[in-house]
């Protein structure tokens, strides 16, 4: 087995050497079995994320039916309508809270089929609301299960995916997020309120049913002592004629030089804090760019303009850019590469779908639960600070202040981008691990 750190300083240092190359014909057999079972897995976990963007874009048609309301139990005014619109992301930092003990205690897998209790929960009292206080409470638990799934999936994937396609597949939960709002966008033409809700219960439900028969983690389970379950769920994902001693060992090792807690010591070396704090500041840096209250009060901000099409029409067609925008990234970032596409595409193509993938690669393992649930935390925090002020906002100065705002803050992410965020298109989560440990600023040297 190669020992991952004893090459010398030089040229030809290379953290892990690769295997010798597989003949075209075992490459194509193999991976496209391979490919089959994790997108399986993938597919199977992202329905949260349909969830997650289901629930996050409820209010955009909803606020404006109950504002007009004739059932004065129900009927919102604008700080109420603030707090219903913003109350998810409370709810989604307090999952993100979760998620730094549930993470690592029930598993990656476990803690997204847990937070289809919420999910469930949350529904099922906005769909029976016959109060303020239930539509709130809806939306808290809702948010809650969005926060969990935001900080558990996008590890999960990373972790059971292949580097060849991890790019890929790390756009998953970003395209699922929004094709859940597209969703509830071309729902919210057809539906009452009360039924969106309603609706919102099916994809919970395929997701339990799909994800209890998905293995877990290889890397969680051998973080447990469990190997002999960490090599059955590898095989299972890689198929049964791939060869996954390397990649198994390789994992093994890594995670047997970190089987020990975390201690505040360690945490202050920079190998172990660094990739932690750009993963923080993408998340925050992320929510600062307007999304959050944008997507929430999509319908409200298309009302107040001079658009030609009714504003319910024009969320669909925001809902569906998106969709296809999130698509090509997922296609492209695997070649082009995560900075590059930060740097030269819209939210939807990078700041979206990048920095969710960047965070699960870059966070190392002993810290990754707890870390990803703290990025998670941080960013739905900074969402509900943006999103409850939006409206008091817009009332007092105008819809051209906040957009300013947000204009200048992507600005900012421009040169974080190019000073901070590191290339990890086609490495292993181990080489990305090593990449910090060894203290370089580039792959490239």
């Amino acid at each position: 087995m190669q020992e991952p750190l004893l090459g010398a300083e030089g040229p030809d240092y290379d953290t892990f050497p690769e295997k010798p190359p597989p003949s075209p014909r075992e490459t194509t057999r193999v991976g496209a079995l391979q490919n089959k079972r994790v997108f399986l897995a993938t597919f199977a976990a992202v329905l949260g994320n349909f969830s997650f963007g289901y629930a996050l874009v409820y209010t955009s048609p909803v606020i404006p039916a109950l504002e007009h309301s004739l059932d004065p139990n129900l009927s919102l005014t604008k700080t109420q309508a603030s707090w219903f619109g913003s109350v998810f992301t409370l709810g989604a930092a307090a999952g993100g809270l979760s998620a730094m003990v549930l993470n690592d205690l029930l598993g990656r897998k476990l803690s997204i089929m847990f937070s289809a209790i919420p999910s469930a929960a949350g529904y099922a009292l906005m769909a029976g609301a016959h109060g303020l206080w239930m539509l709130l409470l809806g939306r808290t638990l809702t948010g809650f299960a969005g926060g969990l799934t935001a900080a558990c999936i996008p590890v999960y994937v990373s972790e059971i995916a292949p580097a060849g396609v991890r790019g890929a597949l790390g756009a998953t939960p970003q395209l699922m997020a929004v094709f859940g709002s597209l969703s509830l966008y071309a729902l919210g033409l057809l539906l009452p309120w009360r039924w969106l809700a309603v609706a919102g219960e099916g994809p919970v439900l395929v997701m339990i049913l799909l994800l209890g028969f998905m293995p877990n983690s290889p890397r969680f389970l051998l973080s447990r002592g469990r190997d002999s379950e960490a090599l059955q769920a590898l095989a299972w994902l890689r198929g049964a004629d791939a060869d996954i001693r390397w990649e198994f060992e390789q994992i093994q090792d890594n995670v047997r030089r970190q089987s020990s807690h975390l201690s505040w010591a360690e945490a202050r070396d920079p190998h172990m804090y660094r990739p932690i704090v750009i993963a923080l500041l993408m998340r925050f840096l992320q929510q600062l760019t307007g999304i959050t209250p944008i997507l929430v009060y999509l319908q409200s901000i298309f009302d107040s303009t001079a658009v030609l099409l009714p504003p319910e029409d024009d969320a669909a067609i925001v809902g569906a850019v998106r969709l296809l925008s999130v698509l090509i990234a997922a296609l492209t970032m695997d070649l082009a590469g995560r900075k590059a596409l930060l740097f030269v595409s819209g939210y939807a193509m990078g700041w979206g779908p990048i920095t969710w993938l960047l965070m699960s690669e870059i966070l190392p393992l002993r810290a990754r639960g707890v870390a990803s649930g703290l990025c998670v935390l941080v960013s739905w925090l900074t969402a509900f600070a943006l999103t409850k002020s939006f409206l008091l906002v817009v009332n007092a100065f105008g819809l051209q202040a906040p957009f300013f705002f947000f204009a200048a803050v992507c600005s900012v992410n421009l040169a974080f981008t190019g000073c901070c965020v590191p290339e990890t298109k086609g490495r292993s989560l181990e080489q990305i691990e090593s990449f910090f440990r060894s203290g370089r600023r580039s792959f490239l040297r």
